[in-house]
């Protein structure tokens, strides 16, 4: 028995995220028409015109070529084209620390995040993010699951940024996609060993709710992998009491300043 063709299929499932096919066939510059044969199944689209679709999408042909269910989940998290003029409007300044940043490839993949809480004190909390790169840039998607105002309610917020290698250090500037007035900056040491383990370092930012005092914490990433199962990672996230997380996690990311220090500084791992 043959096994279907995913491409239709996930070709129609990411043009479905924007206004139209039309649409999606003058921003790549592919006639309409043989695009009509990509989505029936007719024909494959050729090497170079694979590419193209590929990189409006954000995705690899690897990913493209993927179980439908699997690719679903993974483009939800990669929502928006890499080829536009600009896929993102972005600043000179960012546009500058772009051209400047060292590779960030052998990072790129998903972690659970790991802080205490800036919202509800004494919690700590475990949010789910990936980095990949897009064209000469590399974003960063995190999403967190958080406790509501009401009793047995989940708040969920969307994080979006850019990261950069920068003076040997791992630096991610995100924005709260919803409200818009929240931006965290993350600064981590490099991993150098010969694979990635835990990410290590300081992040700054600000609670949604109680207040609008800016904090500083430890933050951790722990490396997931580049090929994890989405829903199952979310699922694991939300706040919990500290001994509900790996002691050795807990530990590092333990808000403590040691006697006679004047800044909060987080040794290397």
């Amino acid at each position: 028995m043959n096994t279907p063709d995913p491409f239709p299929e996930n070709l129609a499932y990411a043009c479905s995220l924007f206004p139209s096919i039309a649409h999606v066939c003058r921003r790549i510059g592919i006639n309409r028409q043989q695009f009509n044969r990509y989505l029936a199944g007719t024909v494959r689209p050729s090497r170079h015109n694979m590419r193209r679709i590929c990189d409006f999408f954000g995705v690899t042909e690897a990913e493209i070529l993927q179980e439908p269910s699997r690719f679903a989940e993974q483009i939800s998290l990669r929502r928006g084209p890499s080829t536009d003029g600009e896929a993102m409007i972005l600043g000179p300044t960012l546009k500058r620390l772009s051209l400047a940043s060292a590779s960030l490839d052998r990072y790129c993949g998903a972690y659970f995040r790991y802080f205490y809480s800036y919202s509800v004190p004494g919690l700590i909390m475990r949010s789910f993010a990936v980095l990949y790169r897009q064209n000469d840039y590399y974003v960063w998607k995190n999403v967190e699951r958080g406790r509501g105002t009401a009793a047995g309610a989940l708040e969920v917020h969307k994080y979006e940024g850019l990261a950069f290698f920068l003076g040997e250090r791992i630096n991610v500037v995100e924005n709260e996609c919803m409200l818009s007035s929240s931006i965290t900056q993350m600064m981590l040491y490099p991993s150098y060993s010969a694979g990635i383990d835990y990410l290590l370092g300081i992040q700054t930012g600000g609670p949604l709710k109680r207040g609008r005092k800016p904090a500083a914490s430890r933050v951790l990433l722990d490396y997931l992998g580049q090929n994890v199962d989405t829903r199952r990672a979310l699922a694991q996230c939300g706040m919990f009491e500290p001994h509900e997380i790996d002691p050795h996690i807990a530990g590092l990311v333990a808000n403590e300043m040691t006697p006679g220090s004047w800044v909060f500084e987080v040794e290397q791992l």
